[in-house]
């Protein structure tokens, strides 16, 4: 979908600079701070950040006005949706200057964002007219009934790296069934990842109050989890930080939709093709400087082409631009910030310490990481044994499919699977054996698409929690309802 642009910029900062949104745009109480440009370090803007207080604003906010929007009929609700697509397209140019200047997004991932944006509102439209439940049996003489009611309020909490398409995933579905969405951004990403979907919602004619943007750190994450009227948390973001959010939640008894790390191997079979190979390895672990859930973590490769794959990755690394993505044509971005950066790199410098061998990259300049392939890994190698989030590729040798199978396996992470092998079926049943919520044949870890059900395994979260019909389990509670003619006797 070619996306067109507007006159009128969506994102004026005009009229959100240094606030958030609680029944309209309003100073914070937990002040504001700045947007960072990674590539530069200019601060590009200001956005507010909540406190504990407007987290009880917007929850209360949100509450009474659910109500209202959940009786609206269908048809409505599904519009809104429908115009919120047609204006990603719309402002998709303006959407995308915040991607690639505020999250160091190079330009086609920013485009691949808005356009999934859009087409998470147009599927999400649809969400509103699917059937609202079931006729049951009942041994009674009466109608009985199991309906689909919206939970109420829904807290969104959504991390840097895909920004938008990570928000919107979730607020636009729990939006068309009915549902009020308090929006939580990472503060690093609150433009592009909050403000630009508040104020297309806007735009699309949500009633005021339905949804409320309240960016902020990890303290206003647990205001939400904590807040009695928020009944559904859907979180993306680390396992660490995934546990916690769980934990909460199970306290008060409110359901928490995890989507989680991951540390996602790619086997690559003795009959794959090794040329195409090479392209799908460094998408998949250099794509948004290997800032996604689902990067290839684990490049598990047949002895018998092994040492011809090392030297082809490398060479790919080796010849891959890194830089500003806002001044130039260039493969990769920035890292998010200093401390992301240094994390990489001490996962990295802690691997070649301890016996791994640097075929190519390692080095950095401000927050440019190079493209990184490590060879001869370990189990203990910290970059192959840990989910890095970072540019590298550490790959490792295996000489049956049975060690591979073994090899993948041995991870606490079960998010995606790449299987690379001429032999279709036989893939398929070796990913049989590699428990993981994605499985690719003939393709990397790294794949999204709103129709499709989302979500990992054991570490990597609680299932698929998100796209397609998972949408509807995830923000609608099951009511049963039994209606008679008339009323029945009983013995007192």
């Amino acid at each position: 979908m070619a996306p067109t642009t507007s006159s009128t910029p969506v994102l004026d900062p005009a009229s959100w600079s240094g606030r958030i949104n609680i029944g309209g745009w309003t100073a914070s109480h937990g002040g504001a701070a700045a947007v960072v440009e990674p590539a530069t370090g200019a601060v590009l803007e200001r956005v507010g950040i909540a406190d504990e207080a407007d987290v009880a604003a917007a929850s209360a906010t949100g509450a009474d006005a659910q109500r209202a929007w959940a009786e609206l009929p269908y048809t409505e609700r599904a519009a809104v949706l429908r115009r919120a697509g047609d204006l990603f397209a719309e402002h998709a140019a303006d959407v995308q200057h915040w991607l690639i200047r505020e999250a160091g997004s190079i330009p086609g991932k920013a485009a691949f964002e808005t356009d999934v944006a859009a087409q998470e509102c147009y599927e999400a439209a649809a969400l509103a007219s699917r059937p609202a439940g079931q006729i049951l049996q009942s041994a009674e003489p009466r109608l009985s009934l199991a309906k689909r009611m919206p939970a109420g309020v829904v807290g969104v909490i959504a991390p840097f790296n895909a920004p938008l398409i990570l928000a919107i995933r979730s607020v636009a579905p729990a939006l068309a069934l009915g549902n009020a969405v308090l929006l939580k951004p990472d503060p690093r990403t609150a433009v592009c990842a909050g403000v630009s979907i508040m104020r297309v919602f806007e735009e699309a004619g949500l009633p005021t109050g339905v949804l409320s943007l309240v960016p902020g750190g990890a303290q206003t994450g647990a205001a939400i989890v904590d807040d009695p009227r928020v009944r559904v948390i859907s979180f993306t973001g680390s396992t660490a930080a995934g546990r916690k959010v769980g934990e909460a939640a199970a306290r008060h008894l409110k359901r928490a939709h995890l989507e989680l790390g991951g540390n996602s191997a790619m086997l690559v079979l003795p009959d794959a093709d090794l040329d195409a190979a090479i392209s799908t390895a460094a998408w998949g672990s250099f794509f948004h400087q290997g800032q996604i859930c689902m990067t290839t973590g684990r490049h598990l490769v047949h002895e018998r082409v092994y040492d011809e794959y090392v030297e082809r990755l490398a060479a790919k690394a080796d010849g891959m631009t890194v830089g500003d993505p806002a001044a130039g044509e260039v493969a990769m971005g920035p890292i998010i910030d200093a401390g992301q950066r240094d994390k990489i790199h001490g996962l990295v410098t802690e691997s070649v310490d301890g016996g791994a061998r640097l075929a190519a990259g390692g080095t950095y300049e401000e927050l440019f990481y190079r493209p990184t392939v490590l060879a001869g890994v370990g189990d203990d190698s910290p970059a192959y044994a840990q989910e890095v989030f970072g540019p590298v590729a550490p790959v490792r040798a295996f000489s049956s499919v049975d060690e591979a199978i073994a090899l993948a396996n041995d991870s606490e992470y079960g998010l995606s699977l790449g299987i690379l092998t001429a032999d279709v079926m036989r893939g398929l049943e070796i990913a049989e054996k590699i428990p993981t919520g994605i499985v690719h044949i003939n393709d990397q870890t790294v794949s999204d698409e709103a129709v499709a059900p989302f979500g990992g395994v054991a570490a990597s979260g609680t299932g698929s929690r998100f796209g397609g019909e998972a949408n509807i389990d995830a923000f609608t509670e099951i009511r049963w309802i039994t209606a008679r003619g008339a009323q029945p006797g009983y013995p007192f």
